[in-house]
Order: C-alpha cells, then sequence, then structure tokens
C-alpha cells in the first residue's frame, strides 16, 4: 500500500553539523491507492447534464435538417463531402454548408462541424 506524509506549509530547519533536518508542521496522510481508485471511478460517472442537453439539441437539428433532403451541391466533390461526413458524424446537408463556408477546405470544414 503506498501512502504519503504531506506536509502543507512546513517549516524547514537544517544542523549545522549535519545533514540532519527539521521538520515543523500538520503532517497529513494521502493514500495514493486510494486516489487511483477516485480517479478510475471518476472515468465511469454518467455525462452531465449540459451535454446531454447539447446532445438533445442536436437531435433536433438533424430531424430539420432531414426534411431538407434537397441539398445544392454543385462546386463540392462528392468524395470531399463523403470525408467530411465520415470524420465529423454529421449529415450529408451539414457537410456540404460546411465546406461551402469554408471554401471547399475539408479540415477547416470539419473542424467547424466538431469544434
Amino acid at each position: 500500500k503506498n501512502i504519503l506524509f504531506v506536509t502543507q506549509k512546513p517549516d524547514v530547519y537544517k544542523s549545522q553539523g549535519a545533514e540532519t533536518y527539521i521538520v515543523f508542521g500538520e503532517a497529513k496522510i494521502e493514500d495514493l491507492s486510494a486516489q487511483a481508485q477516485m480517479q478510475a471511478a471518476e472515468q465511469f460517472k454518467p455525462q452531465p447534464e449540459a451535454s446531454i442537453t447539447a446532445e438533445a439539441k442536436d437531435v433536433t437539428t438533424v430531424d430539420e435538417e432531414s426534411e431538407d433532403d434537397e441539398v445544392d451541391e454543385s462546386g463540392v466533390e462528392a468524395k470531399d463531402i463523403e470525408l467530411v461526413m465520415a470524420q465529423a458524424s454529421v449529415s450529408r446537408a451539414k457537410a456540404v454548408k460546411a465546406l461551402k463556408n469554408n471554401a471547399n477546405d475539408i479540415v477547416n470544414a470539419i473542424m467547424e462541424l466538431t469544434m
């Protein structure tokens, strides 16, 4: 078991004649294995409600866009659209719109959709 004794604000004095140190302060115990368990448990906590609401908003926007199945893809290459759709996990309409907003720059379109 890994345990540390930690002093937050120590007063440290060194003996003049030897390599001896005197430490004054309140020593607290830190259990490193318990900290590791807490960090592992935090990974499995449910998502905060703010991110759940953001996901719900994304779902409503996808529903709205599905009504607009007709998207003007002129000036945009099909392989670019497919790549943006795959990388950003978005609909075809969103991918086309992002590519047009960014002058067919694939990297900027993906960043727009994911950031």
